[in-house]
């Protein structure tokens, strides 16, 4: 069952092995609601799976059972979901994990990535639109980005981490003869080689972004042959509830435990993280979420295997631009994206207190300020246009840290735009804000020198473009940062700060404009996160993102003659 799967997705496999090699853009997926097979009937389907959920329990069959919990609640209406989910002892999940290993891993390359490609089918053509609305309703991300964004790129996102994982494995050839001669003797020997998994995988889901960071981590362990539990966080579980009992069903269906695949729920008031952290049958864990909690885990893991992305204070420097206003418009567009609750949004704007160049002349550093404010507060002033771009805030500690951002930062420089509330033309309860931006410089550096979580901006005074790419860069090496922006018109410029950011480690974006948001990651094409400073160790995705989830153990024994 498991090959025929493979030989049913060889195909497509083949052809996301060929993007992987050369970059370029490609998608098995329908990139766009109104582009999936008879995509009203299907959009139907998933809001009525949605809606027939809450209010109820949710069915997973899964050991070790306890009891009952579920505290998520909708960004968009304010109200709970009522979905109870089963919570599961710990052990019983690791026992349950671990004996399901061995029949898993002894299964082959092959047989693993057809069972798994078949999984990543089943949520495209069966759940896509159920996690749409689970993502909406737990995240807070609109409808076009809960699809595409925690949808379709997060499968393609899946796919490239099983395309690593088959170069992993295929480099380990799995038998081998042997001759050298010793002495008078000719010594012939057969040797074997297996690739092992570690064991047990902890998955950390954050509550923004579920499914984009925690599909091809699952992938990634699951193709080396792990088990996988998953730590969905408890205001976000519902995307990662289907998605796990829709691979336990694909499991099963092909003849595997569908205990490699379990869900660890835990509440607000009652937290696992430590404890499946320091659970002494914990091999890998892949973290996503707050840069203070991974740096706990980071320190705290071993011996088990740690791939971290959390956050950073991604920069941008602006130097000089050939069209300043093209330039604003795409900042403040990407700074608004989904409220900037993304781990790429743009925070900090680096600006040469003497002005940016442009072919008509310097403009002031004030007025650079002003009219990126104002470009934000373009799209804040439209609510059709604010509901598809700002969409909605996940928690309230995000509105809070905004207001608490806007007290501190009246005191530490001057607030450019003031965040408020914008009424959602399809969800009048929607928990909503506009972007706050601060201008400030780097005597207040406490100020923005972290991520602050939201829609929050700081344009950032410097004593000249060398000064502002050193802050920058050098923020960026000392605190994290996953993306970084560039507009500038000196050649010599963009040069130098190709290479300071990667030094730092973050990827670049030089001036770019137009309709795709700057912190566009793109599967296949694009790596996300380096590895190279605080913002996490590990990227999404590349041979070290997988090779580490297996080891290598050998036999020898004489040839038979």
């Amino acid at each position: 069952m498991s090959s025929t799967l493979y030989d049913k997705h060889r195909a497509r496999f083949e052809r996301a092995e060929q993007a992987c090699r050369e970059r370029h853009c490609w998608s098995p997926f329908a990139e766009m609601p109104a582009q999936y097979p008879d995509s009203q009937a299907a959009q139907a389907r998933g809001v009525a799976a949605f809606q027939a959920q809450l209010g109820r329990e949710f069915d997973l069959d899964q050991p070790g059972r306890i009891d009952l919990a579920g505290e998520e609640v909708s960004p968009y209406t304010q109200q709970p979901l009522g979905i109870r989910y089963p919570r599961a002892d710990v052990d019983a999940l690791f026992d349950a994990a671990g004996r399901a290993i061995p029949r898993w891993a002894a299964a082959g390359t092959e047989a693993r990535l057809g069972v798994l490609l078949e999984a990543l089918d089943v949520l495209y053509r069966e759940h896509l639109f159920e996690i749409q609305q689970a993502v909406m309703h737990t995240a807070g991300q609109s409808a076009n980005m809960a699809y595409a964004g925690s949808g379709v790129n997060a499968l393609d996102r899946g796919i490239e981490a099983l395309v690593y994982a088959a170069q992993a494995l295929r480099a380990v050839t799995p038998h081998a003869r042997w001759e050298r001669r010793f002495g008078a003797a000719d010594i012939v020997l057969d040797k074997t080689y297996r690739a092992v998994p570690r064991g047990v995988a902890v998955c950390f889901t954050c509550a923004s972004f579920a499914t984009w960071n925690a599909w091809p981590s699952m992938m990634a362990s699951l193709a080396t042959g792990n088990a996988v539990i998953v730590k969905p966080h408890p205001m976000s579980v519902l995307p990662m509830a289907v998605t796990v009992r829709a691979l336990r069903r694909v499991l099963a269906d092909a003849g595997f435990d569908p205990n490699l695949v379990t869900l660890a729920l835990d509440t607000v008031a009652e937290p696992l993280g430590k404890v499946l952290v320091k659970h002494p049958k914990t091999a890998i864990v892949d973290f996503t979420g707050s840069a203070r909690f991974g740096a706990w885990i980071e320190a705290n893991a071993h011996p088990a295997l740690v791939f971290t992305e959390t956050a950073g204070c991604n920069t941008v420097v602006l130097e000089s631009a050939d069209d300043l206003d093209a330039a604003l418009r795409a900042l403040a567009t990407t700074m608004c994206m989904f409220s900037a609750q993304m781990c790429t949004s743009p925070q900090n704007v680096y600006v040469p207190r003497g002005g940016v160049a442009t072919p008509a002349g310097r403009v002031p550093f004030d007025e650079v300020g002003a009219r990126l404010a104002a470009a934000i507060d373009a799209v804040g002033r439209e609510p059709k246009k604010a509901a598809m771009i700002l969409a909605a805030i996940q928690s309230p500690a995000t509105l809070a840290l905004v207001g608490q951002m806007r007290d501190d930062g009246a005191r530490a420089g001057r607030v450019l735009l003031e965040p408020r509330a914008y009424a959602h033309p399809e969800f009048p309860a929607a928990r909503t804000s506009t972007p706050l931006l601060v201008q400030t410089d780097p005597r207040h550096g406490a100020l923005y020198r972290e991520e602050r979580f939201g829609p929050i901006g700081f344009v950032i005074g410097c004593d000249d473009a060398a000064d502002a790419l050193a802050q920058a860069t050098g923020d960026v090496e000392r605190h994290g940062g996953l993306t970084a922006f560039l507009y500038s018109r000196d050649a010599a410029f963009v040069d130098a700060a190709e290479a300071a950011y990667a030094r730092a480690g973050a990827q670049l974006t030089i001036n770019l404009t137009g309709p795709m948001p700057l912190n566009f990651a793109a599967a296949y094409s694009d790596y996300h996160v380096t590895g190279l400073n605080p913002a996490g160790n590990a990227s999404l995705t590349d041979l070290s993102f997988v090779a580490g989830r297996f080891r290598i153990a050998q036999s020898r024994r004489p040839a038979a003659v």
